[in-house]
């Protein structure tokens, strides 16, 4: 995807703070964070919203999930709490239309969100 700010990132194309990366799955520093941990973990493969993701996508969608689980892990998040996000469509706040989880920790998280 020419436009995808994701895409560009995962390509090298623009500059990231990378804290993961395999041959599936990319993760890095969120640019505005919205806690002391905000990690974007996204899918090197291309998918505009969950609402296109398919069967097929099960196992790398999977893969993200666990990525995030490891991350929180490292970041020593994970036994005091953190939060896995992905807002779909523009009415739950996607703005970059490239799957992704918003991973959120290292402070008290309010409930509900939003």
């Amino acid at each position: 995807m020419d436009q995808c700010v994701f895409c560009k990132i995962a390509d090298r194309e623009l500059p990231s703070k990378i804290v993961f990366e395999n041959d599936r799955v990319l993760a890095f520093e969120d640019l505005n964070p919205q806690a002391p941990t905000h990690i974007l973990i996204v899918p090197k493969k291309h998918i505009p919203t969950l609402n296109d993701a398919t069967p097929e996508d099960e196992t790398l969608l999977g893969e993200v999930i666990l990525c995030a689980a490891t991350i929180a892990k490292d970041r020593r998040i994970s036994t005091s709490g953190y939060r896995l996000v992905a807002n779909t469509m523009g009415g739950a706040g996607q703005s970059v239309f490239h799957i992704h989880f918003h991973l959120l920790g290292g402070r008290s998280l309010a409930w509900p969100p939003g």
